[in-house]
């Protein structure tokens, strides 16, 4: 009597059970194939997750940073209604507001500059002749922007 296990057993058994004592290799097939799998799916929900901060990336700073901080609360809130948000902002081509805004401080700045008298303006640096031939004559008229208004006589 050759491969007497025990009376109940059949004697053929199925290829995935396999004898006392050997490697089962379909286990191990299976565990490998459930990491991938797990690896796989963690993967494509990680790039699902970000792809309203890839799509805002190439928007404006202020933009992106919005987006990513409503991917963020919809990650560790599990409240979706931040990721659709933060997927429709990136969606949306937000007007540029902050390039004039800066443009125009810059040229109040420069203008609060002059006022001071550290930057002279333009039009007052390029003196007519005659003008700088009567503050060489009588140097306590001042003459410029910051020059007192002469009192003009009446027509009355």
């Amino acid at each position: 009597m050759t491969d007497q296990l025990h009376p109940m057993t059949p004697h053929h058994l199925p290829f995935y059970i396999v004898k006392p004592g050997e490697t089962d290799v379909l286990m191990i097939v299976m565990g490998i194939f459930l990491i991938l799998v797990v690896l796989g799916v963690g993967n494509l929900y990680l790039r699902l997750h970000t792809l309203p901060e890839r799509m805002a990336h190439k928007s404006q700073k202020l933009q992106f940073e919005i987006v990513a901080v409503l991917g963020l609360l919809a990650l560790f809130t599990h409240i979706h209604l931040f990721w659709i948000a933060g997927l429709l902002l990136a969606l949306v081509d937000l007007p540029d507001f902050g390039t004039p805004l800066r443009s125009i401080a810059g040229s109040v700045e420069r203008i609060a500059d002059s006022s001071d008298g550290a930057v002279a303006d333009e039009r007052w640096e390029k003196k007519s002749a005659p003008a700088a031939a009567a503050e060489k004559a009588d140097p306590s008229v001042i003459k410029g922007p910051h020059a007192p208004k002469q009192e003009v006589a009446s027509h009355a």
